[in-house]
């Protein structure tokens, strides 16, 4: 994208005012989408993005220029630009770079832009046929595909120069189902870092039909009832709880401003014994992981909770200034436009060693949540309301009837204390998660798990 020569000169210009660090942020970005609604075309897209982002540190104050012309010109102005903002008496000087090749730790078979559109589209067209053949409640399906190819480069006075290329690809699916009086909805959204092998993975006409059977069972369902009871949360999607209600609260973006519950506590205990919870950006094609980071530090799997002991948070370079810590390779944005900070990555509760048949069992009253929706959390206390896509009441140890209009209403601190049994069967979910940098790719996961009381918003 740039020259060696290019980025020199502009990472010097950027330097001439004193700031004791600059770096260089540069991608070319390939994306397409199509998007289908009861299986005919609504949408076709694709677009080229290209930009530079300049950023310069005079101690812990930062700042940011950004641009999509990405002349040596163009692009030594905005740094002559951001360097007359704040000045210094104190001139530095850029190391030499130190190229690393780093192992790629997400290999694509087969590149999206390799296959036809038309055959793109026949995924989406299989799915939304088996939805709709699920049952005769089905009256709509929303079905549809991205992928992008990015290639970054990030160089800094420091001597860091990365380069990498990214390659992202979802499948989405959903189903509505409709009475007279009401509609439910069905959705799963699977993808990875990886090329047109996900078609291989995943069975688009099994994955439609689970979206049609969620809106048909809680069509019929009763309202949920509300107060406060044990809650069982299903694997998968379920870790979203965590990762909006704590996550974000480990997250120096939070800590460095002493805006997060979580702030001074390392070393301390934060939750039941049973609770270790990890960001892993190394894990191979999983949706969140790159080999590095966008500041150019190679990723890494980063103990956030073990055995309910705060061991760590996620740091990126500027908030590790102001907090005197180390950098973890967690910082992310969603493109050049934005500066980077501290960013979840593949984010999960590990498992533990109870059967999901031992936590049913061991369960008189409560509700089972077997899939989660949206919902809003307060980053400061941790508070939080989800709603569940699919839940059903436990009654004597045993899965009863469906129900629906559950909200789950705690706080994030709390509900980490509250979990007494951890499942052995984790897994992950995608989702895209918006924060300070941005909207970027995050999975979510955990086994299945028992709070032992929660709050439960439904119809008393």
């Amino acid at each position: 994208m740039l020259k060696r020569s290019s980025v020199e000169n502009i990472i010097t210009a950027a330097l001439e005012t004193g700031a004791d660090f600059a770096e260089l942020y540069a991608e070319q970005t390939e994306q397409g989408s199509i998007g289908m609604v009861n299986g005919r075309v609504e949408t076709a897209q694709s677009g080229l993005i290209c930009g530079a982002g300049i950023r310069l540190f005079f101690g812990t104050q930062a700042i940011y220029g950004y641009a999509n012309d990405m002349s040596e010109k163009n692009l030594i102005q905005i740094a002559r630009g951001c360097a007359e903002a704040m000045k210094s008496s104190v001139r530095h000087s850029r190391k030499n770079w130190r190229e690393s090749v780093r192992p790629c730790i997400n290999p694509i078979r087969i590149l999206p832009k390799n296959t036809a559109k038309s055959q793109k589209a026949e995924y989406l067209r299989l799915a939304a046929e088996a939805a709709k053949a699920y049952s005769p409640a089905i009256t709509q399906t929303r079905t549809g595909f991205l992928e992008v190819s990015k290639h970054v480069l990030v160089a800094n006075s420091e001597g860091v120069w990365g380069e990498e290329d990214r390659v992202r690809t979802r499948f989405t699916v959903e189903a509505v189902a409709s009475s007279a009086s009401e509609k439910q909805s069905g959705h799963f959204g699977p993808g990875g870092s990886e090329g047109m092998e996900l078609f291989e993975r995943i069975n688009v006409e099994e994955t439609a039909r689970e979206a049609a059977r969620i809106a048909v069972t809680m069509l019929g369902a009763k309202p949920c009832p509300a107060g406060k009871f044990p809650v069982v949360i299903d694997n998968g999607f379920g870790g979203v709880i965590f990762h909006e209600a704590c996550g974000h609260g480990l997250e120096a973006t939070a800590v460095a401003r002493n805006a997060s519950v979580f702030a001074d506590r390392l070393g301390r205990q934060i939750a039941s014994p049973l609770v270790t919870a990890i960001d892993d950006g190394t894990i191979p094609n999983a949706w969140g992981s790159s080999a590095m980071d966008d500041e150019g530090t190679p990723t890494a799997r980063n103990v956030l909770i073990e055995n309910g002991i705060l061991k760590s948070y996620l740091v990126d370079r500027l908030n590790g200034r102001k907090m005197g810590a180390a950098i973890t390779g967690s910082s992310r944005r969603q493109d050049y436009r934005f500066a980077p900070t501290s960013r979840m990555t593949n984010t999960c509760i590990a498992p533990g060693k109870s059967t999901p048949e031992e936590i049913i069992a061991a369960t008189e009253y409560g509700l089972y949540a077997r899939q989660m929706g949206g919902g809003s959390v307060d980053p400061a206390t941790g508070s939080f309301n989800f709603a569940v896509l699919e839940g059903y009441m436990i009654r004597n140890g045993k899965i009863a009837e469906p129900v629906r209009g559950a909200t789950l209403i705690g706080k994030g601190p709390e509900v980490l204390w509250d979990i007494d049994m951890v499942g052995n069967n984790l897994e992950r979910a995608q989702g895209m998660c918006g924060s300070k940098s941005g909207s970027i790719p995050t999975d979510v996961g955990q086994p299945m798990l028992r709070v032992s009381r929660m709050t439960v918003g439904g119809r008393g």
